[in-house]
């Protein structure tokens, strides 16, 4: 069975705004009827007091934190900056062991214009540090979860191509995928074929919606710009996507990502909302 968790980046605007922190939103998936969160490094301030408000939180609630989030690099030109990257998802696995769960989703890293390095040099780097992050969350018992994101790590071939090098090398299956249904589009795949190509990897899903609009906050490798939308509104074929992880005996968490421009305190309780009712659907 897959369960609906909600992001607690679905509610990005809302924190920048100083409408909400980490304790208010997990409350407020709770009053959403939510069973799950996923926490993220990037609202961390001040670890060792927010981890404990988080966990307070949970408790209080009866929510479970399904995933945690962090946010690496490999793509970097020294190596100190590429064992940063190791670091920061050794600390995310401490930090999923703490609030009780297996799975951290992890990034690759990116190539961008000015860059010093190419990207079959920046590949071997990710492959190297993914799969030595892999080796303590291993010996952690848990699973980081490749996200599809940019040019080197953004269609559903290049990341079972990673997932297959990482678990080559270290000789276990510690990492796995995270297919972003949104993600997929910004490198010309349609969201549901990548999630079905990546299906038999994955430890986790992102339940993202989005359209073609000029002017749109995301620009995909070809130009065309894309914006988030309520979570069924869009141009993703979401229930095809819930069907392929279905077929691939997918049973974790399916963590709604809201990325419209519309108030997440607004938005983000209609797309809960739809979101139940396609996972209800494949659950059935």
């Amino acid at each position: 069975m897959m369960h609906l968790g909600i992001s607690m980046y679905s509610y990005v605007a809302a924190v920048k705004a100083g409408k909400l922190n980490l304790e208010s939103f997990i409350h407020e998936a709770a009053n959403l009827g939510a069973p799950g969160v996923e926490l993220l490094d990037f609202f961390y301030t001040d670890w060792e007091a927010e981890r404990k408000i988080a966990l307070a939180a949970l408790k209080a609630t009866g929510l479970t934190c399904g995933v945690f989030s962090v946010a690496n690099n490999f793509a970097k030109a020294t190596p100190e900056e590429r064992a940063e990257g190791v670091a920061i998802i050794k600390r995310g696995v401490d930090e999923a062991l703490h609030f009780q769960t297996n799975t951290v989703r992890v990034f690759a890293g990116d190539v961008y214009s000015d860059s010093t390095f190419t990207q079959e040099q920046a590949f071997a780097w990710i492959v190297d540090g993914l799969a030595e992050a892999a080796d303590y969350a291993h010996s952690q018992r848990v699973r980081l979860a490749l996200e599809n994101h940019g040019k080197l790590a953004g269609r559903g071939d290049q990341i079972n191509d990673i997932i297959a090098q990482v678990r080559a090398k270290t000789g276990h299956s510690a990492l796995g995928a995270n297919p972003d249904t949104g993600n997929f589009l910004l490198v010309n795949q349609p969201g549901h074929e990548g999630v079905a190509e990546v299906a038999p990897n994955a430890y986790m899903c992102h339940f993202k919606d989005f359209i073609k609009e000029p002017g749109g906050h995301y620009k995909g490798i070809d130009g065309t710009e894309f914006a988030g939308t309520i979570i069924g509104e869009g141009t993703v074929n979401l229930e095809a996507s819930l069907q392929a992880l279905k077929s691939a005996n997918f049973s974790g968490w399916v963590n709604l990502e809201y990325e419209a421009e519309l108030d997440p305190l607004v938005g983000v309780p209609t797309s809960y909302a739809n979101a139940k009712k396609f996972l209800d659907a494949v659950n059935a």
